[in-house]
């Protein structure tokens, strides 16, 4: 389904969510006061616009209000986000996604109507991290504080037991929510407990983090 976006803050995270919010044939918006950045995106979304977002009635004169999301990410200059964040929550963007520079930015920007707030380094190293402490972890997704999303490939003691056998949810609290097999590319959502773990499948598990640490790794 085709959505409308606009991305204010054209540095390297932000040029990457345009192009790729584009590449997957949406309609993106792209904004930012430096004119070489603008340059660089306009063949790579519907409109690049070079201008200063921190501006109330600029903001509604494109739209802002009837896009799906907003993403702000105007580098190290807290005040700037802010301020754009507080103007798109009073002209009702119904998601407002913001870089924060720190955790106590982060705070102000919840404050002022900021819906998600993304610490890209953060994140990132969290991530790598957790995939290099465990080797069978292919994917990792943070969630809500110490929640977890996993996609991971079933370690040996896996292998030839069914759901139901493995027991996960009461042991470790962790849930198969979807299963998909490499060699068929089938995918089964709410697998059924009766499924028999094969080598070829990965499974997406959801739990808290530690949880699903336990449960790949002890046999």
């Amino acid at each position: 389904m085709k959505k409308k976006f606009c991305v204010i803050g054209l540095g390297n995270f932000g040029f990457h969510v345009v192009s790729t919010l584009y590449e997957g044939g949406h309609d993106v918006v792209a904004i930012d006061a430096d004119k070489e950045k603008v340059q660089a995106v306009k063949d790579h979304c519907s409109y690049a616009i070079l201008a200063d977002a921190a501006n109330k009635e600029f903001l509604a004169a494109q739209g802002v209000q009837d896009m799906d999301a907003v993403v702000v990410s105007t580098g190290e200059r807290s005040h700037l986000s802010t301020l754009i964040t507080l103007y798109l929550k009073e002209l009702q963007v119904p998601r407002i996604l913001v870089k924060a520079i720190s955790e106590d930015h982060g705070r102000i920007l919840k404050r002022v109507g900021a819906t998600d707030l993304i610490y890209p380094e953060k994140d990132m190293a969290i991530k790598i991290a957790h995939n290099l402490s465990i080797p069978n972890v292919l994917e990792f997704i943070p969630l809500a504080e110490e929640y977890s999303l996993s996609e991971t490939v079933p370690p040996k003691h896996f292998i030839g037991k069914t759901l139901v056998e493995l027991d996960l949810r009461r042991k470790y609290h962790v849930t198969v929510i979807a299963i998909k097999d490499v060699q068929t590319d089938r995918f089964i959502p709410a697998p059924p407990a009766n499924h028999l773990i094969k080598e070829s499948d990965v499974l997406i598990l959801i739990g808290k983090t530690d949880d699903v640490d336990k449960a790949v790794t002890r046999g």
